[in-house]
């Protein structure tokens, strides 16, 4: 495929561009605040198996979702913390990952053996723009082959971008932090469990233990 399917994060009418080929069950690999993913409609059934193929991934392993608003997540997930908690800007938009209850409402195929939902909201200015003008959930998870390393620029996926509809390039990413975001599982109420410890792992911690009143989740031998 040639290069003209790189595109720089400021081109003109690139949200645009892009909300046309998710439409068309498109894959597009973005800049988030974290590192570099591929994104596809959760509603495109065609578009998530491709994310799968692409990476190699075990179709066994769940896919995030990012969303453009707070509200948004009421939508798809059972939050246990109320929107004031959510939206304060300690946690969201920013480098976590949310795990909650999945309401149905989203689609039966998508992450099938699971009964929570991981949630993003990156804060990444294209990425929210993305979500936002979209009014539907985008399927995320890492520009890279499944247990290879992630991605900080465009370069080092480079393997893949023929078989992506679209590479958007936003230079080295200022996060310059390949663990991604931190995935906190928030599904029992009271309570947080890290699941994977990211991106200012430690402040969200203490967000949620000062300002949410949560306990580290008891680990049952």
């Amino acid at each position: 495929m040639s290069t003209t399917n790189i595109v720089s994060v400021n081109e003109d009418n690139l949200i645009d561009r892009c909300i046309s080929i998710l439409k068309n069950n498109g894959v597009i690999a973005v800049p988030t605040d974290t590192i570099y993913g591929l994104a596809a409609l959760v509603n495109s059934e065609q578009a998530v198996q491709r994310i799968y193929e692409i990476k190699g991934r075990s179709f066994t392993k769940p896919l995030a979702i990012a969303v453009g608003y707070v509200d948004d997540i009421f939508t798809w997930a059972k939050p246990t913390l109320t929107k004031e908690q959510l939206a304060t800007g300690d946690l969201l938009p920013g480098p976590v990952t949310l795990m909650f209850e999945r309401q149905s409402s989203l689609p039966s195929y998508f992450n099938s053996n699971v009964t929570n939902i991981a949630i993003r909201i990156p804060n990444c200015q294209f990425m929210i723009e993305l979500a936002q003008r979209l009014n539907q959930p985008i399927a995320l998870t890492s520009a890279n082959i499944s247990n290879e390393s992630s991605s900080l620029c465009i370069e080092e996926f480079k393997t893949l971008w023929p078989q992506v509809n679209l590479v958007i390039d936003a230079g080295l990413l200022a996060s310059n932090d390949r663990r991604g975001s931190t995935i906190v599982d928030l599904s029992q109420n009271g309570y947080f469990h890290i699941q994977r410890e990211g991106i200012d792992c430690e402040r969200i911690v203490r967000y949620l233990e000062e300002h949410c009143h949560l306990q580290k989740q008891p680990i049952v031998l």
